[in-house]
């Protein structure tokens, strides 16, 4: 058994015996609608929960229990047309803490460059190896970074496969689209899904995905057996992921880490011994400057 979770929508379909990979409950949030019908977003998310419900990401099989727990919450933030919109995506996934009734998040993102078409009663449909539309690549894309980020917290590079699989689906969006529809090339800004899965499987981040293993199963995931030895080992993952800050300065990931793992470290670390928890200090005030306010709470 990988883990234990706790599922918001039951998102699984049976091919045989196979089941789905993620559990995800969406939202969507329409405070300025002028244009479009608000049944619209009603018909929007009981397309995206059947697209979930529908879609087998991986040939893996996952036990129910297995399944990563996702939301995504879409707020519109400007109507372009009646069918055509662009919307803030927040994305949060999690899976539990080994041993716990605790969760550990995995992935904490918002993508404030979500364009999409869509009309009511559209369905949506993921195909391997082609491009549908914006709305069906963009959550695919997601849906990839999470499976990697997972796997890669169970086994050392275990999500390379998923992660190649979200840089072919960046690779297959047309140029017509990418250009009107921001987040898919790399001179559209740093902080988009062009430079997420470019610093996922840039050898400059490896260190980074070898600690990630390490801060969850070596760390993490043992600290209701042993804390002591679990925040040792998980101090030297974070001293690996300030190497990588240290190496390749400014990159996305540094920042996706920091804002998925930012709160979760200072709670680990309250109880730590002073020695510990000024390490801590140090290394995430470095790592995550703009919040360094946030970690002097380790040194009171």
């Amino acid at each position: 058994m990988r883990y234990i979770i706790t599922t918001f929508l039951s998102v699984f379909t049976f091919f045989g015996l196979v089941a789905q990979e993620l559990s995800v409950n969406v939202t969507i949030n329409t405070p300025k609608l002028q244009i479009a019908d608000p049944a619209t977003f009603e018909s929007l998310k009981g397309s995206l929960e059947e697209f979930f419900q529908n879609t087998k990401w991986t040939d893996d099989y996952y036990e129910q229990e297995e399944r990563i727990d996702v939301t995504i919450n879409i707020t519109i933030t400007d109507e372009i047309s009646i069918r055509d919109f662009k919307a803030d995506l927040a994305i949060q996934a999690t899976r539990p803490i080994y041993g716990s009734d605790q969760t550990s998040v995995l992935f904490t993102h918002q993508d404030k460059e979500f364009y999409f078409s869509y009309e009511q009663f559209q369905p949506i449909q993921y195909t391997p190896n082609s491009f549908n539309d914006n709305l069906t690549a963009t959550l695919a894309f997601y849906a990839y970074i999470i499976l990697g980020l997972d796997a890669d917290s169970f086994s050392t590079f275990g999500g390379e496969n998923h992660f190649i699989t979200a840089q072919e689906i960046m690779n297959l969006v047309p140029p017509n689209v990418s250009r009107s529809a921001k987040g898919w090339l790399s001179v559209d800004g740093r902080r988009n899904r062009y430079w997420l899965i470019e610093n996922l499987l840039t050898p400059r981040v490896q260190p980074l995905r070898q600690a990630w293993y390490d801060y969850h199963r070596l760390g993490i995931d043992q600290m209701h057996s042993d804390p002591a030895v679990a925040r040792v080992l998980m101090i030297k993952a974070l001293e690996q992921i300030a190497g990588v800050d240290k190496n390749y300065p400014n990159s996305m990931i540094i920042q996706v880490f920091a804002n998925t793992k930012g709160v979760e470290v200072l709670q680990i670390f309250k109880p730590a011994p002073v020695e510990e928890k000024n390490k801590v200090a140090d290394i995430m005030s470095t790592i995550d400057p703009s919040n360094a306010i946030r970690y002097r709470m380790l040194r009171s």
